[in-house]
């Protein structure tokens, strides 16, 4: 049996084990206190007393502190030491442990277990948040909550959307197509016939430059390359792998219609762990910061886990009032009702939004202040 491939069992398989042997620690410590200890004189009470106190102090210190104190500061040993142990235990209660998972799993569906989830990835939150600086740097501990959301993260929330999307059109000559890289400076182009629903195909840009001292007239739609499509709902774990096994980095992202909403690089991928990747074409100044400890300044399309993140907030803060949106200018659309325009204030719960800016229909700049409580109570 592979442990890695049922976790849910391994784990009811363990709780199982420790609760029998809580049971063995308390029956052998209350035997061994009778034998060892006279209570004729003290009476009933002094002597459930000692015995809960000896009883809880073995239980606690000795199957609860000691063996995690040990394991954190000798995982590895641990892990291997123990991997025989737990693969045995699992063996003799496997029935028991899958009998359990799927009754947990019924209860918990009717329960309403979407929840779970949320809350698991809050607790990992705040158990690398506990880690001081000697055990984790600011910029390890911001990878690590990278990691623990990355299995989460759909392609949705993380591409760059059509509108901010810039291409080459197929009519174009390859003199424009030479100055269109030059004022892009992006590695990999899409190329569209009338609209980026109507993709040609992807320009690597690195293939023009055997042909620079081309004419003007030079057909260079032969170097295009055949396009990578994926929907949005796809994991951007399983994105990571796909894009290793074809040897790509780029994939135009279609809607549930068949329409290009957006593009989404390995890079995009990357930065949900490592944080931004800048080069030497990025702009130094970003549109998202934090003004004071209750106001902060959000480009309109920043993802709202983002967002979250920025804030140091839960990442489900908003998941009652969001709606289907995963960007903060969808998620005031959605709260608002209609679309704001400039100096709107919109109150949601401990929020307020304050639109700075808004372009062709777009919310391009928000001003997110907490509000204080005696505020929010007020209402």
């Amino acid at each position: 049996v592979n442990l890695l491939d049922e976790p849910k069992e391994v784990y009811a398989s363990l709780l199982i084990a420790g609760t029998l042997v809580n049971i063995c620690i308390i029956v052998l410590s209350n035997f061994l206190i009778n034998q060892f200890v006279s209570f004729d004189k003290l009476g009933a009470v002094v002597e459930a007393l000692s015995k809960v106190t000896a009883i809880s102090f073995v239980l606690v210190f000795g199957g609860k502190i000691f063996p995690k104190v040990w394991a954190a500061q000798n995982n590895l040993r641990f892990a291997y030491g123990s991997s025989f142990v737990i693969e045995a235990l699992h063996l003799l209660l496997r029935r028991i442990s899958k009998w359990t998972v799927k009754l947990a799993d019924r209860i918990g569906k009717r329960a309403g277990s979407h929840k779970t989830d949320a809350m698991s990835m809050l607790e990992l939150d705040a158990a690398i948040d506990i880690k001081s600086d000697e055990e984790a740097s600011p910029e390890e501990k911001s990878i690590m909550k990278g990691i623990v959301k990355f299995g989460n993260i759909s392609v949705k929330q993380i591409m760059r959307s059509r509108l901010d999307v810039s291409g080459i059109e197929y009519s174009s000559s390859f003199g424009q197509v030479i100055k269109r890289v030059e004022e892009l400076h992006y590695s990999r182009l899409p190329v569209y016939r009338s609209s980026l629903d109507e993709l040609a195909g992807i320009l690597n840009t690195k293939d023009l430059i055997a042909h620079l001292n081309e004419p003007e007239n030079y057909d260079w739609h032969p170097l295009m390359r055949q396009p990578y499509f994926v929907p949005e709902p796809k994991l951007i774990e399983d994105l990571l792998i796909e894009f290793q096994q074809k040897h790509i980095h780029f994939a135009v992202v279609v809607d549930e219609f068949g329409g290009t909403s957006g593009i989404v690089t390995m890079e995009d991928i990357l930065e949900e762990v490592i944080g931004e990747i800048k080069d030497e074409f990025d702009e130094e100044e970003s549109n998202n910061y934090k003004v004071d400890d209750n106001n902060y300044i959000f480009e309109g399309k920043i993802m709202i886990y983002d967002m979250c993140r920025i804030m140091k907030l839960p990442i489900n803060t908003f998941d009652m009032v969001k709606g289907e949106s995963e960007s903060l200018a969808g998620l005031i659309l959605e709260v608002a009702g209609e679309f704001p325009t400039i100096d709107w204030v919109i109150p949601c719960g401990d929020f307020e939004f304050g639109i700075l800016k808004v372009d062709n229909h777009r919310i391009q700049l928000v001003k997110v202040t907490i509000r204080p409580k005696s505020t929010v109570s007020n209402e």
